[in-house]
């Protein structure tokens, strides 16, 4: 699967709280946070779903990262979804290794599967 997604009972509010507080431990900060419920409203288009979309980036990593190959880049920063459906609220990411796999490097694969591991325990620690 090309992304890693949990449910927990908390609200979408807790959970991104959460979640940023966890993030921290592993020196990630979120970047930028999109309310798309709020930001389609603002467009005129209605949308009756919570859906918000976290960016979030460790700026040593990054700097690894870009620093092998600039077209990881087009990847960056990482993207965290917390949404409801059906009566739950999920947290969930692309994985980073799925990403990485397109551009065929050995080292940027083994920085991806890091990050990966310490963003899924982020989110299993939100939970």
């Amino acid at each position: 699967m090309f992304h890693y997604t949990v449910e927990t009972n908390k609200t979408p509010i807790q959970a991104m709280d959460d979640l940023q507080e966890q993030l921290k431990s592993e020196q990630f900060g979120v970047l930028w946070q999109l309310d798309m419920k709020e930001k389609l409203k603002e467009k005129g288009v209605e949308f009756n779903r919570t859906y918000h979309i976290l960016e979030v980036c460790n700026p040593v990593e990054a700097k690894r990262v870009l620093t092998e190959n600039a077209l990881v880049g087009y990847f960056l920063p990482c993207k965290i979804a917390v949404y409801e459906e059906n009566g739950m609220t999920k947290i969930g990411l692309p994985k980073p290794t799925a990403l990485i796999d397109m551009l065929q490097n050995d080292v940027l694969k083994e920085i991806a599967v890091d990050i990966e591991k310490r963003l899924i325990a982020c989110i299993d620690r939100s939970r």
